[in-house]
């Protein structure tokens, strides 16, 4: 996949770029990390600039960002409610803790999106809760943005600066990828003992 991405941006130079991160949004297993290394790179030898790449990567991400928040919105929660009614026994859930889900996600969202932003994988994914909770768009749209830009400023920089060594970049982000899942899988963990404990103490 790596050599079909770099063949697409040196052909396409920014519209391969906005392209390239607005479908990696929307799927992820394309790695924005490559996208955004080479642009750098790319920076090195052809007409192409940093604020450009940057600025192509972002309009891209963001596009691919709003995409989802869309289907998310149009989700149906009552439809999700109804499932949980059912079904949730069997992972102890009702559909309180669905509301209880929004609050929160209500209450810390938008520090959530800007965080998530800067993790591989989980910077697509988090778009879909954000619109079913059906959070401010354009609140969205700045946390969602900022997030980004961070992202992609210091990802194409790194790019731009390694030049032709920036796939060395690439197996520090493996890494990176690597502890970020770890901490939020143990974040999660310890999220679901602690509400299953609240829920068996008041049972």
């Amino acid at each position: 996949m790596q050599t079909w991405i770099t063949t697409f941006m040196e052909q396409f130079s920014y519209i391969g770029i906005f392209l390239l991160m607005a479908l990696e949004n929307v799927f992820p297993p394309i790695p924005s990390e490559v996208i955004l290394t080479f642009g750098g790179f790319m920076t090195t030898y052809t007409t192409l600039s940093v604020p450009g790449v940057i600025l192509s990567a972002t309009l891209g991400s963001v596009s691919g960002a709003i995409l989802l928040y869309w289907i998310g919105y149009y989700l149906d929660i009552k439809k999700i409610e109804t499932i949980v009614e059912r079904w949730g026994h069997i992972l102890r859930l009702k559909k309180e803790d669905i509301a209880r889900a929004n609050a929160w996600f209500d209450k810390y969202g938008y520090w959530t999106i800007f965080l998530c932003r800067m993790v591989p994988l989980v910077r697509s994914l988090i778009s879909v809760p954000a619109g079913m909770t059906k959070m401010n768009v354009w609140l969205f749209l700045l946390f969602t943005t900022l997030g980004t830009l961070i992202w992609n400023v210091a990802l194409v920089m790194l790019g731009s600066f390694l030049g032709q060594s920036w796939e060395d970049i690439l197996t520090f982000m493996d890494m990176y990828s690597t502890v970020s899942y770890v901490v939020i899988g143990i974040v999660v963990g310890v999220f679901l003992i602690i509400f299953f404990r609240k829920r068996s103490v008041k049972s």
